[in-house]
């Protein structure tokens, strides 16, 4: 049997946040797709979902009129012209010097820098400012304030976000974190650091535990970390939410859509009574689920 090979210019590869895995397509199948994933990346770098449109209808379509660029994105033309400079101030945009005036997009690979680079100077610049600021604070008159602790939450929205609480959670650990995670929220886990971070904390001689489904997904990135204290689920895992546990006093509840596939909030919290339920729930499926030796799966990349 013949084997259709595609060649290589003609295929991308693209990363499906929604299944932690890598996919091969086609690049006259998949456009739409391309779009979304760099209206996303533009979206990350600061640009709005308006100034998104009209870059890329722009860069995609040649010179325009603003006129031309309005009726084309059904956008009023007062707004269409301030964002068109507003694009051209950050160098993403180019006057061209003729009448009627027309405008032009700065090549995609260059805006990418610019916008790249805008955000790193950015980040520099609030570095600088830390200590100033910190030293500001420290020098403000103190007032005698009640220390109580306080049972709280807080909803944190967007993977950046979950993110850095994730990390934050892990480096305020002093004796053990739980982990409660279905092989598609490892996937997700894994992309994001997280479990680089979680074997870190483990050589610290700090109690990790694990606990996920079994599968070849499950097997490759548990083996992929090289994560020891790991239990596999044999009830459903996916039906309920990941979690994580520091100390017994914070807890990161993952909160999904779409079936549970799609990750998109989270909630953090200290509240006892909480983290003792998630606790307990942990400790029970820990004692009474699959141990790490379970009959080998062949594990492929997912």
């Amino acid at each position: 049997m013949e084997t259709h090979m595609e060649k290589p210019g003609t295929v991308i590869k693209l990363y499906d946040q929604n299944t932690g895995a890598w996919k091969i397509v086609r690049k006259d199948k998949g456009p739409q797709k391309s779009l979304e994933i760099i209206e996303n990346a533009l979206r990350k770098l600061g640009l709005s979902k308006n100034e998104i449109k009209i870059y890329i209808h722009l860069a995609r379509t040649g010179e325009r009129k603003a006129s031309e660029i309005s009726e084309a994105l059904s956008l009023h033309r007062t707004e269409t012209y301030r964002i068109l400079r507003d694009l051209e101030k950050r160098g993403l945009v180019s006057s061209v010097f003729e009448k009627p005036l027309k405008f032009i997009a700065t090549p995609f690979e260059k805006a990418l820098e610019i916008l790249i680079e805008t955000r790193k100077l950015k980040i520099q610049l609030l570095e600088k400012k830390k200590k100033t600021l910190v030293d500001l604070w420290g020098a403000l008159p103190k007032q005698r304030l009640k220390v109580e602790r306080k049972e709280v939450f807080q909803i944190l929205e967007g993977e950046e976000q979950i993110s850095l609480k994730a990390s934050e959670i892990l480096e305020n650990t002093e004796k053990e974190v739980i982990v409660f995670a279905s092989d598609d929220d490892l996937a997700r886990l894994y992309h994001s650091g997280f479990l680089d971070k979680l074997e870190r904390v483990a050589k610290k001689r700090l109690k990790v535990r694990l606990l996920t489904n079994y599968s070849p997904k499950s097997c490759f990135f548990i083996e992929k970390t090289k994560l020891t204290n790991v239990k596999y689920s044999v009830v459903g895992v996916d039906e309920l939410p990941c979690f994580i546990v520091s100390d017994g006093e914070q807890l990161l509840l993952l909160i999904r859509n779409n079936g549970g596939k799609r990750r998109i909030a989270a909630l953090w919290t200290n509240y006892s009574a909480f983290l003792k339920t998630l606790s307990v729930l942990f400790n029970e499926l820990w004692e009474h689920e699959s141990p790490l030796n379970m009959p080998e799966i062949p594990i492929t990349k997912p």
